[in-house]
């Protein structure tokens, strides 16, 4: 992907451990949202920031599910493990999380409040078992409203092994726009 010589940051958070998956909790040595940025790295030639939190989520899932619903509930804002420095060197970012409690993780709300994205493209891809996007494409806008707010890709976690595809032809899309 050259976009016109822009520069592009593939950012993500992505849980390993147990998820759950066509109607049953699986272990995921690597996440899906991971996956997926994986291969958006590999097509696009950008960077990756693995997004993390400072603590650690659990690898039960139900642990995480209760973790998750009561960070919504209190519009907490997690704690990054780290932060990227260089964000100002990039123009287009694709933004990876999977669905929890209907929109991105709390850590995303840290990610994209620590950092001004005026004048950014953001792409959004998410990973999910029937939600789709939910409504985290409001949230970002909200978060970010000074953003161009790209084309997002909506990625069924069960079927990410073939989801290659899929994730070519939206990046052929976004750098045709």
């Amino acid at each position: 992907m050259d976009q016109q010589n822009k520069k592009c940051l593939i950012a993500y958070f992505s849980h390993a451990g147990m998820n759950y998956a066509s109607g049953k909790i699986v272990d995921l040595p690597v996440g899906n949202t991971q996956r997926a940025a994986e291969m958006i790295c590999r097509f696009t030639g950008g960077d990756l920031f693995h997004i993390r939190t400072a603590a650690v989520y659990p690898y039960d899932y139900q642990e995480v599910v209760k973790i998750a619903k009561k960070e919504k509930a209190d519009n907490a804002r997690p704690a990054l493990e780290k932060d990227i420095a260089n964000l100002d060197d990039y123009d287009v970012i694709f933004l990876g999380y999977p669905n929890w409690c209907g929109t991105m993780p709390m850590v995303l709300w840290t990610f994209l409040e620590n950092h001004d994205f005026s004048g950014k493209t953001i792409y959004p891809f998410c990973t999910h078992e029937g939600s789709g996007v939910g409504h985290s494409l409001e949230d970002i806008h909200a978060l970010c409203p000074q953003i161009k707010l790209g084309k997002s890709l909506a990625l069924l976690g069960t079927t990410i092994e073939d989801a290659e595809d899929d994730i070519r032809r939206w990046i052929r899309d976004v750098a045709d726009a």
